[in-house]
């Protein structure tokens, strides 16, 4: 019998012979769905057994965390010094990073890690040079920032390619596809808008060769065979991502626009220089940015608040947050919080762990002695 990476391979085999339209969608779809499958057993497998890999050890600092992808020699490791001052240890003769070396940016008030790992190679996703380790860095970040040498062709399409097989969809919405397990009743598919890319069957049996027979699936948005696929893995990472062209203080307008050509329409492209510093600080200004950071002001219990330096934090912060933020002892002490502001119904709300805070907000954390 055949082992599961024998099966995966003759998937991806078949898939790569298959040209891919609207009338193969569906077919492609239930292949990718099967290789899905696959990969979910070999991980549970690994993981009973005690062979899954253990990963970098990198412990999170800061506010958000930057990680910078690229081939070896492509100039990131001057980068980040460029951005933190951070040095990174290079092998001799190979000119590559030989651990994940983190650096913390300090820019408008955050405190953003950037986190220089080992050069990707193709094959990556199946563990070839650590690969495996490294990209689950990667996706335990937030926000991938792509390095490109203008003199290398090809290399984003690999990366990029690498990173799509390890499950990171970057500059993607998440698909608004619902998928719920049922005892009986087949598989049940509603929709709120007309599908154009798969039928009603097409996406039936896609589900069903992940090995699910009856389900209540509800469509919110025009799915593809990737939506449906990746929501039945349920371990895909919807990350934000900026590709960065280093070097162009040696590189002709020519050498530039060819790196540009490789890169997907609509992704942001930033032109720098780690070597002379040009670009650098409209990096800085685009990474905080596009980390979608808020301002939160504090107010002591009996004092006034402090409006001259806010608390800056993710977008997406919850009271918790900034508790474990604040001191280790405030989660565990924690009796309510106060709100006033954007996120408040109204003035000085008593609130909870769980109440997600808005920017301008002043907060008011209260707790046991």
């Amino acid at each position: 019998m055949a082992t599961i990476e024998e099966q995966i391979q003759s998937l991806e085999e078949e898939i790569s012979k298959t040209k891919y339209n609207k009338a193969t969608q569906g077919h492609i779809g239930k292949l990718k769905a099967k290789i899905a499958s696959l990969k979910e057993k070999k991980e549970k497998a690994q993981a009973k057994s005690g062979g899954s890999s253990p990963g970098f050890e990198v412990k999170k600092s800061g506010d958000a965390s930057v990680a910078l992808v690229g081939f070896p020699s492509v100039g990131k490791s001057s980068l980040i010094s460029q951005l933190t001052g951070a040095e990174s240890e290079a092998g001799a003769f190979a000119f590559t990073t030989l651990t994940c070396i983190p650096g913390l940016m300090e820019h408008k008030g955050a405190k953003i890690q950037i986190l220089d790992l080992p050069g990707l190679i193709k094959g990556a996703s199946e563990g070839k040079g650590r690969g495996r380790e490294i990209l689950n860095v990667i996706r335990g970040s937030d926000m991938v920032l792509y390095v490109l040498d203008p003199f290398q062709e090809s290399h984003f399409d690999i990366l990029d390619q690498e990173l799509w097989r390890s499950g990171m969809r970057l500059n993607q919405p998440k698909p608004q596809v619902f998928i719920r397990r049922t005892d009986r009743g087949g598989i049940v598919v509603r929709s709120t808008l007309d599908q154009s890319n798969l039928t009603e069957k097409d996406v039936q049996d896609i589900i069903r060769s992940f090995g699910i027979v009856s389900a209540n699936v509800v469509l919110r948005s025009n799915a593809t065979d990737d939506h449906i696929v990746d929501t039945l893995a349920g371990n895909r990472v919807y990350s934000r991502s900026v590709v960065v062209i280093n070097k162009v203080d040696l590189a002709t307008e020519a050498d530039i626009e060819r790196a540009e050509k490789m890169v997907p329409s609509g992704w942001p492209v930033l032109k720098v220089s780690a070597k002379t510093g040009e670009g650098i600080e409209d990096m800085k200004d685009f990474i905080y940015d596009n980390l979608g950071f808020m301002s939160i002001y504090l107010k002591p219990q009996g004092q006034e608040a402090d409006l001259e330096e806010p608390l800056i934090v993710k977008d997406d912060s919850r009271v918790r947050e900034i508790c474990v933020k604040l001191h280790r002892d405030f989660v565990r002490k924690f009796r309510y919080a106060r709100v006033k502001g954007p996120s408040a119904k109204f003035d000085w709300q008593r609130v909870g762990l769980d109440h997600r805070l808005k920017d301008g907000d002043l907060l008011t954390i209260v707790t046991r002695r």
